[in-house]
């Protein structure tokens, strides 16, 4: 076995069985919205209710456009200076021309912060452990809350892995201090790969691979990032009346093969009887479950547990997301 092998299946153990990964978030894009509009643009232009959002909290939402289709999905977390949208880095740029377009139409400034922060996010079981002593002794663990560290640090509680854990949102010039911290502490480093694996057997879409401006926001489920109250937004028309008629034609699920070989991705979905009913988007083995495991779009007569489809040469089940149901289903702290 070599070392890479091997440091891969510590940090997947790590994180799976009790433990702690390290997972460094900076490629990411943090971009600070504030003034006295930031409120009212926002608002007009997420899918979740931005009003709502109490100081020291933070919401998952998403950029639709008119037609109701994927730009980005966020998380805005409202801290005393502004309004931070953390995105995936390959939305990173498109949010901000998203955002700096209506610098001038009002008291509204946008920043971009993301070279001069980073984030690294502790996942497991033994996050919170590792993380207790930057806590405030008084400090509740709620989830949607942003804790502010005395060292300066934003902690929310996150998940990137179906596993409990904490994302930590930190000035750059503090990375190198908190990655060795934490190492030292026990916390064992994630490779790419890796991650890869953890994200796909969570469930959890990663735009350009599981979504894009093709995918319509109701069939990624993304439903949390969604407020069906609120007032008008971008793509609200096409996204509520969705909604209202049900369900959508098609919808991001998982599928267990019933083999640990791999199918292609962008492979035809097949139902038993050989009819076209979706395509695969990432595929990875499993380490837990020693089977092939898929992320798909299905149509929705399909999506049923236990479906049996094909996918090219192989066969095996429609399955409910996440795969492996870690942590963060039962609680946020041991």
């Amino acid at each position: 076995m070599t070392e890479a092998v091997t440091q891969a299946h510590s940090a997947y153990s790590a994180v799976r069985d009790g433990g702690a990964g390290l997972i460094d978030l900076t490629s990411r894009g943090r971009i600070l919205v504030s003034g006295s509009d930031a409120v009212m643009f926002l608002n007009g232009l997420v899918t979740n209710d931005v009003k709502s959002l109490a100081l020291n909290s933070w919401m998952p939402a998403a950029f639709a456009n008119v037609q109701g289709r994927l730009l980005a999905a966020v998380r805005i977390i409202h801290r005393a200076d502004g309004f931070l949208v953390d995105t995936e880095a390959g939305t990173h740029e498109r949010v901000f021309k998203l955002l700096e377009r209506f610098t001038l139409a009002g008291d509204f400034q946008v920043q971009d912060l993301t070279n001069d922060t980073a984030t690294l996010s502790l996942q497991g079981k033994g996050a919170f452990d590792l993380l207790r002593p930057d806590f405030d002794s008084e400090a509740a663990l709620e989830r949607g809350a942003v804790f502010h560290a005395p060292n300066g640090c934003d902690i929310l509680p996150a998940t990137h892995t179906a596993e409990s854990g904490f994302d930590i949102f930190m000035g750059a010039g503090d990375a190198r201090e908190w990655r060795e911290k934490l190492l030292t502490r026990g916390a064992v480093a994630v490779d790419e790969d890796t991650r890869e694996v953890l994200r796909i057997e969570a469930g959890i879409p990663r735009y350009g691979v599981d979504m894009d401006d093709n995918t319509v926001l109701n069939e990624t489920n993304l439903d949390d990032s969604i407020s069906f109250t609120k007032g008008c937004y971008t793509g609200q028309e096409i996204i509520i009346r969705i909604k209202h008629r049900g369900h959508v034609a098609k919808k991001l699920t998982g599928i267990l093969l019933d083999h640990d070989t791999l199918v292609a991705q962008g492979a035809t979905v097949l139902s038993e009887t050989g009819d076209e009913i979706g395509r695969v988007t990432s595929v990875c083995v499993s380490p837990r479950l020693a089977r092939a495991i898929a992320l798909a779009y299905v149509k929705f007569d399909y999506l049923a547990a236990g479906t049996k489809i094909k996918v090219t040469d192989a066969t095996g089940t429609v399955t409910i997301l996440p795969f492996i149901p870690g942590g963060w289903y039962q609680s946020v702290a041991p």
